[in-house]
């Protein structure tokens, strides 16, 4: 039999050491209309799978996070393209699947949800893929 401590399942499930609630970021989404919905991620979750289980409009994530469509393209916006860090060259190249790119889009698939995105905002364009 084999023991684990609170602090294993703590950290298992992504909460804070010592046993504490786990750690969210706030995200606001803003549609296409300009609506915004501003939501909490749990750290270690991605922007894609925070939009699906808040029923956020336009991101339809039809591959459900493998980085195999484009149908989760989102625009970071600027204040925090720097924070949010550079798409790999595997999302680049799925990047072209997608509609209207500009220099701030990403696939919200590929954005791990971590403490220092607290406050992040992302627009969805008017379709995708």
């Amino acid at each position: 039999m084999v023991k684990t401590s609170l602090y294993d399942q703590a950290t298992r499930y992504g909460a804070e050491p010592g046993g504490g609630a786990p750690t969210k970021a706030k995200i606001t989404f803003v549609d296409s209309h300009g609506q915004a919905r501003t939501v909490e991620g749990e750290t270690g979750s991605t922007v894609m799978e925070t939009a699906r289980r808040n029923d956020i409009p336009e991101i339809p994530a039809e591959c459900g996070g493998a980085c195999a469509c484009a149908t989760c393209h989102v625009y970071v916006d600027e204040a925090w393209v720097e924070k949010v860090g550079k798409p790999s060259q595997m999302e680049e190249d799925m990047l072209d699947f997608a509609f209207d790119v500009k220099p701030n889009s990403r696939l919200s698939c590929q954005i791990t949800v971590r403490p220092e995105l607290d406050g992040l905002v992302v627009t969805t364009p008017s379709q995708q893929g």
